[in-house]
């Protein structure tokens, strides 16, 4: 019941990506010669701020609020291996990141960018616009499952997941209205392969992202 919308021309997805990302704190300093590196990148505020990771480490992490109606599960969160748990948390961030820019009306979503870069930062983007230009959002309960680290060389990681969406709704996004009527198909059972990559700071930044829409072996 999230599945997105058709994507726009490349000339409108590059002004929509270049509006929704302008303000977005991030993990690199602003530079019109980088791509990666939007404008004002490093004067975030909003429903978001700086906050001691939970995990323990020393890194300075934008804060995710999410409103109280949309609950992401993520199952195996995990490992047992302090190097895979930590990529997982960032996965699971990123996806959080995500899902703020959708549902909560603030002016910067700061951790958007401190969690993506490169493609993912732009598909990611994609995603969040295909709501907004419908001006909907979503409530309910997405969980997130077999979810498996892989490490590879240069400090870089693949992770692949599940999803299960049959428990989200579309909500307006002037009226907070959900549909309820809404039946849950195939295609809210998503296979996703991501690769991330460690930044200075210790940061895993998801750089790509490929998903499969009513993947068999997720259901």
């Amino acid at each position: 019941m999230r599945t997105r919308t058709t994507t726009a021309a490349a000339t409108a997805l590059t002004a929509a990506v270049a509006l929704l990302l302008t303000g977005c704190d991030g993990s690199e300093s602003s530079d019109p010669k980088d791509p990666d590196k939007i404008a004002g990148a490093d004067s975030g505020s909003g429903s978001s701020k700086p906050s001691a990771s939970a995990t323990g480490d020393d890194i300075e992490r934008p804060e995710i609020k999410l409103p109280s109606d949309v609950n992401n599960v993520f199952e195996g969160g995990t490992t047992g291996d302090p190097a895979k748990d930590a990529v997982l948390e960032d996965n699971e961030r990123r996806i959080n990141s995500i899902d703020e820019a959708i549902t909560v009306d603030a002016k910067k979503y700061p951790a958007l960018k401190f969690y993506s870069k490169g493609d993912a930062l732009v598909s990611a983007a994609d995603y969040i616009m295909s709501f907004r230009d419908e001006n909907r959002s979503f409530t309910g309960r997405t969980r997130y499952y077999d979810r498996e680290v892989t490490f590879h060389k240069d400090d870089a990681a693949s992770v692949t997941y599940c999803v299960d969406a049959t428990q989200t709704y579309p909500k307006d996004g002037t009226t907070g209205k959900v549909d309820r009527s809404v039946k849950a198909s195939p295609s809210d059972y998503v296979f996703y392969n991501t690769r991330l990559e460690k930044n200075a700071k210790g940061v895993w930044q998801t750089t790509t992202v490929s998903s499969t829409e009513a993947a068999k072996r997720c259901m």
